[in-house]
């Protein structure tokens, strides 16, 4: 058997009265996140490994490592395959090499104004269904979504519409998000996430897709790029929950019901405390007196929505996989009026 890993914890997801003791267990699991140790979202994760502890009776326990800890952030769907891994805690668009679809699943630029909506769309409108289809042919079975919300562009100038993105140099990572900010007229930079704050200081780029707003004020980001955008627009990642599909088939349906329901209230504990904390930055920034926020319009956004449509266009004629996510995300969006 494999030892729980027992580090930081996440009371308000936890919920417990004393100390968590282990109990005889029947299942063991080593996950891998893609997330570092010491990351909030990393600390919601484990919070939900304590919690499938306590809700299954000590029957499931998981150790969740960091990024790299085993394999590279984007080697963990081939790791746990394999059975290198037992399962993932991970944004979905690191697959997009292995199928397109992939990557528009979890990320399609410019599709959601509210995780709400993304969840609504994965848990009600096939999004499930999709996942399990593109991760059963590589072993693995999907049990539930997270996200940490919506990303805010960092800006060193002002922002208010789709024109103003003309000829500004964005940091964007290669893919989806890159090609549409092109369309949009922005003119994209790929750099390392460790050279955002260095590149925004020095005018390398003008602004820049990096994290949540509480994250980027954290990290100075605001100070250095003072017209943010919030709230974002352009990028909210589908993290995926997924476990070996083998080991998914061995166990007993009310404990595959409890992970499942775990990683509902792990989702729902991670969107409430990053919102919490956004919306502290938010304040902590307008107080400041030296940060504008600018908050698109919703004809804005929809224009942008317009430009990115084109690159799901372009990804479903890619593979059929991929094909299958576009017609079903763009009749869920039409259904909920979020695409003309």
């Amino acid at each position: 058997m494999k030892r729980l890993l027992l580090t930081g914890a996440c009371a308000a997801l936890l919920g417990l009265g004393g100390p968590f003791t282990a109990s005889a267990q029947d299942y063991s699991y080593r996950f891998q996140s893609s997330d570092p140790a010491g990351n909030p979202n990393f600390e919601y994760q484990q919070g939900w490994t304590k919690l499938v502890a306590e809700k299954t009776g000590g029957k499931v326990q998981i150790e969740l490592l960091p990024v790299g800890s085993v394999v590279e952030y984007n080697e963990t769907l081939d790791a746990v395959a394999a059975g290198i891994l037992d399962g993932q805690i991970c944004d979905s668009s690191y697959w997009a090499g292995k199928d397109p679809a992939f990557g528009l699943i979890s990320n399609p630029v410019g599709a959601w104004s509210d995780p709400a909506q993304m969840i609504d769309f994965v848990e009600n409108g096939g999004g499930k269904e999709l996942m399990n289809e593109l991760l059963e042919s590589y072993g693995l079975h999907f049990i539930g979504v997270s996200t940490p919300g919506l990303e805010s562009l960092v800006s060193r100038v002002p922002m208010d519409g789709v024109d103003d993105l003309k000829g500004v140099k964005m940091r964007t990572p290669e893919g989806p998000i890159a090609n549409t900010f092109a369309a949009a007229g922005a003119a994209p930079v790929n750099l390392p996430s460790s050279e955002v704050y260095t590149s925004l200081d020095k005018g390398v780029v003008d602004a820049a897709d990096y994290s949540v707003f509480s994250v980027n004020q954290q990290q100075g980001l605001n100070d250095i790029a003072p017209n943010p955008i919030y709230p974002g627009f352009h990028s909210l990642p589908l993290v995926e929950v997924s476990l070996n599909k083998a080991k998914w088939d061995e166990l007993p349906d009310d404990l595959k019901a409890t992970l499942e329901e775990t990683v509902k209230e792990f989702q729902q504990t991670q969107l409430a405390g990053n919102k919490a904390a956004d919306l502290k930055a938010v304040e902590e920034a307008k107080a400041s007196g030296k940060i504008t926020i600018h908050d698109w319009p919703d004809e804005e956004r929809a224009k942008f929505r317009k430009i990115a449509v084109a690159e799901w266009e372009r990804i479903a004629k890619t593979s059929p996989m991929a094909q299958k996510v576009y017609d079903t995300l763009t009749a869920y969006l039409k259904s909920k009026n979020l695409l003309q």
